[in-house]
Parts: structure tokens; C-alpha cells; sequence
């Protein structure tokens, strides 16, 4: 069936259906447009919610527990489906509603062209058939004069009393009239016979053609309606092996919650490396009391070798010291983060230590390999010196020596603090002895929890970088050793590199290019202890001064 035989007549009506086409396509954009709005609102709105709960950390916060990173991997995996939403609005965008707005403009302008070509050969017809209506209308009035004229002509031709002038005058009129009247029906003839043959042309040519125009197009929107509808699923179907891999992902991500795993990681992360407290002794008060022998008080047990208890030592420090792993702890376990991490337990301690000595290790390494390209670039310059000046690289050399000394300083002192946590690690947590403490005076004393907890920094300087201690010193043995009666023998001098300002308690301050006696070398901790020639005494930096020892050793 074609619109143009069987829909001759219905000029207007397609008018109208092809408006509506083009109103529903448009209609089914919209809808299309919409959709991919709620498309990128879902996924900015994921996108939104992985960000929330995936907030950005350091690399010591990364997450080490299963579920954790099970659940880390389901954000991740839940990014990667947002994305593919995102992709389906964008194709939805591009393939789907961006081809239908463009298609609906080619759409109209079609129309009004076929439209127009319908009322221009429509409006032909009518000049047509006015002009043959014009010209029927003139035959039929001569006709009627005609009519009057033989009329007349028939009446004065009969009368007797007419005279010949005027019956000849009636004969010419009726001449002119019958001519006229002959003209007139030539002329309608004409016209209705061209009408009739442009309205076959109109029906029968023009308007089949413009008519089959506009099915054609009819036609064509509503492939193009299917077309974008499969498009509209095809967008959909595309990403759905990527969300089903994302989907997998999750599932994966589920499976690999392992509880003993994390259980594991618990023990890990918190393990102390303490025993548990041992027995508490009994402490008889009672020992210095007079009894007579009536008394039917009980007796208490005598120490073993009659010593009495020393209610001082009855307790054991390991013991008290643990007992925070069973209540509050004390403020010492509180205190703020420590550069030697003797806030920690040792087990802790240890681990964390160790993780800073391979950081420091791994940066090391890299100034080494930049000295060596400097030298080796240094050394090309020294070859071929139109490439380039050899002592401006010096600057950059002399640098990276600075740097690595620095590095293999730090390395030395977390060294030291780890073989110290080693040592301590198998022996219940009992405190050095106070040879050892004095020893390490300059890092703090040791807490009661075995651990040392007033640290302050090694005040470390090297320009231009000024240093900035911590936590200053407490009293404890430490400042024991300076009211000694017997001073200690200079077994060397030093002179200061920098000044120091000797803030904390144990310090001694001492300004640049100030000289100053050696009683005690660096036993591996970074500090010497020096005394000024005023005789006050106190521990400096050792990478501050410059070291002159002595074979005899002098008094001061």
C-alpha cells in the first residue's frame, strides 16, 4: 500500500501524522536524555561514596587485615563499575540521543519541503480550476445575452409596424451576440480541458509522488526509532562483561577474608614481647613487732638464708610494670610518639626500627649511586672539558656526601637502638644496668615499663637545617652522674663545628668554634660527653664537633 493511491485525499491528515512522528521521536529523546542524566548522577554519586570511605592515607596506614583489603578491593572494583556507567551515559550520549536530535532536524526540514511541494501543486489546481470556473461563467452569460438578442431579434422580425432599420439593427446584435457566445464556449472548452488535465497530472503524478515522499520518510523515522533502540540496549550490553568482571572482583575480594590471617595480624601488630607478671611475694610488716610466747598469732614464713624482704625490692619492676596490660596504663604508656619508638613494647620496637633502618638502607643507596653518576660525569667533564665545566659539579657532590653522612649517622644510631631492643627482647623486660643507662643518658631514661620514655632528640644539625628537640630530660640517674665526687679524666678535645643550645636537661650548651675536653667518647648513641674549661660538663652532639683524642689521658 502507498500513501499516494490510497490516501489521495488525505493531504491533511498526513500533515498531522507526520507532525506527530517527528513530536514522538523528539518525545523518545527526551526520555533518552534523561535516562543518561540518571546514569551520570549514579555514577558520580558512587564515585562520591568510594571516595568517602577510601580516603586518602600514608603508607604506614595501609590497611594489613584481610577483610580490610577485601573491602579496599570492593571499592576499587566499585570505582571501575562507576566508570562503566559512566561510559554508558557517554555512548548513550553520543550514539543515541545526539543521532535522534540530529536525525529530528533532518526530519523537519524534509517534511516542510514535501509539504510545501503539496500546497504549491495544490494551489495550481485551484488557479486552474478558477480559471475554467471564470470561463464557464462567461460562456454562460453570453449565452444568455445570445439569448436576448435572438429574442428580439424574433420579435421585430415579426412585427409589421417594425421598420427595416430596426430589424437589422436587432439581426447584427444578435450576430455579435451568437459570435460572442461561440467564443466564450471555445474558451470554456479550452479551460476544461487543460483543468481536467492538470488535475489528472495532480492526482494521478504530484501528489502520489509527494505523497510516497512522505511515507518514505515516515518509514525511515521508524527504522531509525529501532535502530536506536537496539543502540540504547547494545550500550548496556557492552559493558556488562566488565561489570561482571568487576562483580567477580568482589567475589574474589569476599573469598579472601581469611580470619586466622587477621588473627595472626593482631598477635603481630600488638604482641609486646613481655612475659606475663609473675607471683607477688608476701611482705611481712610484721617482722619488727615483739612476741611473747603465749601469742596464738600465726607465725609467718621466714625468707630462706634469714634475709628480711626488702619492702622496697619485694616487688619486682617487671611485675608492676605490667600491670597496665590488665588495667589503665600509666601516663608513661600514653606519652606521644618517640624517634627511638620507646613508647613501644619491644617486640614493637623491633619491628618498627627495623622498618626504618631498611628505609634509611634503601635512601642511602640512592645518594651512592647519584655520587657515583656525578663522579663519572665529573670525570668526562675533567676528559673533555668543552662539555662541560668539572668544579660545577662539585657543589652537587659535595652535597650528596653531606647527605649520605647523614643517612649512614641515622642508620648507626637506629642500629644501636635495635641491637639494644634485641638484647632486651628475651629478658622479660628487666631494666639495663645502670652502667648501660649512663651510657645512653642522652636518649632518656629507661620507664618502669622497661621501656624509655622521656627521649628527647639527638639535636642534630647540619646547615640549614636547625634542630628541634622533642621532649626535654627528666631527673633520674642520668643527672647522678655529674654530682660524682671524683670528676672524670679528659681523654681528649673537640672543637664546635656548630652551636648547640643545649636546651634539654643533660645538655651542655657550646657555641661555634668553642673548644672543649673529652671525658666520655660516643658509646654508638650519636652523643659525647664533654666538660667546658669552666668546668660544667654535659653531653653535645657528636657530628657537631670535631675530635681530637689523646694517648695519656690528663685530669682536668
Amino acid at each position: 500500500m502507498t500513501w499516494g493511491t490510497e490516501l489521495w485525499d488525505q493531504f491533511e491528515n498526513l500533515d498531522k501524522h507526520t507532525q506527530w512522528g517527528i513530536d514522538f521521536l523528539e518525545r523518545y529523546s527526551k526520555f533518552v536524555k534523561e535516562r543518561l542524566e540518571i546514569e551520570q548522577t549514579y555514577a558520580k554519586q558512587l564515585r562520591n561514596l568510594v571516595k568517602k570511605y577510601c580516603p586518602k592515607r600514608s603508607k604506614d596506614d595501609e590497611p594489613r587485615f584481610s577483610s580490610c583489603v577485601s573491602f579496599y578491593s570492593i571499592l576499587n572494583e566499585l570505582n571501575d563499575y562507576a566508570g562503566q556507567r559512566e561510559v554508558v551515559a557517554e555512548e548513550m550520549g553520543h550514539k543515541v540521543y545526539g543521532e535522534l536530535m540530529r536525525y529530528s532536524q533532518d526530519l523537519k526540514s524534509e517534511r516542510k519541503q514535501h509539504l510545501q511541494e503539496g500546497r504549491k501543486a495544490q494551489q495550481y489546481l485551484d488557479q486552474c480550476w478558477k480559471q475554467m470556473d471564470n470561463s464557464k461563467k462567461k460562456f454562460e452569460r453570453e449565452c444568455k445575452e445570445a439569448e436576448k438578442s435572438q429574442i428580439s431579434y424574433d420579435r421585430l422580425d415579426n412585427d409589421i409596424n417594425a421598420t427595416k432599420s430596426e430589424v437589422e439593427k436587432a439581426k447584427s446584435q444578435l450576430y455579435l451576440r451568437t459570435h460572442s457566445a461561440d467564443e466564450s464556449k471555445n474558451e470554456y472548452a479550452a479551460q476544461l480541458q487543460n483543468f481536467n488535465g492538470e488535475q489528472w497530472k495532480h492526482f494521478n503524478v504530484a501528489i502520489p509522488q509527494i505523497f510516497k515522499n512522505l511515507q518514505d520518510m515516515d518509514e525511515r523515522r521508524t527504522v531509525k526509532l529501532g535502530e536506536t533502540y537496539r543502540s540504547f540496549a547494545d550500550v548496556e550490553r557492552r559493558v556488562v562483561p566488565i561489570i561482571s568482571k568487576c562483580l567477580e572482583g568482589m567475589v574474589t575480594a569476599a573469598k579472601a577474608v581469611d580470619q586466622r590471617k587477621d588473627s595472626a595480624i593482631v598477635v603481630e601488630s600488638f604482641k609486646s614481647g613481655f612475659e606475663p607478671p609473675g607471683d607477688y611475694p608476701f611482705e611481712d610488716y610484721s617482722q619488727n613487732l615483739s612476741r611473747t610466747g603465749s601469742d596464738n598469732t600465726i607465725s609467718t614464713p621466714k625468707n630462706e638464708g634469714g634475709v628480711k624482704p626488702d619492702p622496697k625490692h619485694s616487688i619486682s619492676k617487671t611485675a608492676k610494670n605490667k600491670l597496665w596490660l590488665f588495667g589503665k596504663k600509666p601516663k608513661s604508656a600514653l606519652a606521644p610518639s618517640l624517634e627511638d619508638f620507646s613508647h613501644l613494647p619491644p617486640e614493637q620496637r623491633r619491628k618498627r626500627l627495623q622498618a626504618r633502618i631498611d628505609e634509611l638502607s634503601k635512601e642511602l643507596q640512592k645518594e651512592v649511586d647519584q655520587r657515583d653518576a656525578l663522579n663519572k660525569m665529573k670525570d668526562v667533564y675533567e676528559k673533555n672539558p668543552q662539555m662541560g665545566d668539572p668544579q660545577s659539579l662539585q657543589p652537587k657532590i659535595s652535597e650528596t656526601m653531606c647527605n649520605m653522612e647523614k643517612l649512614r649517622s641515622e642508620i648507626h644510631k637506629n642500629e644501636s637502638w635495635l641491637s639494644e631492643v634485641e638484647g632486651k627482647v628475651g629478658t622479660r623486660g628487666d631494666r639495663r644496668p645502670s652502667a648501660d643507662v649512663n651510657h645512653h643518658a642522652p636518649h632518656g631514661r629507661e620507664s618502669p615499663e622497661g621501656s624509655y620514655t622521656d627521649v628527647p632528640n639527638q639535636e642534630h644539625r647540619s646547615p640549614p637545617h636547625q634542630p628541634d628537640p622533642r621532649q626535654a630530660h627528666q631527673p633520674d640517674e642520668f643527672d647522678d652522674e655529674f654530682d660524682d665526687d671524683d670528676p672524670l679524666p679528659v681523654i681528649g678535645h673537640c672543637k664546635a663545628l656548630y652551636s648547640f643550645n643545649g636546651q634539654n636537661e643533660g645538655t651542655l650548651l657550646m657555641k661555634e668554634n668553642e673548644v672543649l675536653y673529652i671525658i666520655e667518647e660516643d658509646k654508638g648513641d650519636g652523643w659525647t660527653r664533654a666538660r667546658k674549661q669552666s668546668g660544667e660538663e654535659g653531653y653535645v652532639p657528636t657530628s657537631y664537633v670535631e675530635i681530637a683524642m689523646e694517648k695519656n689521658s690528663k685530669d682536668s
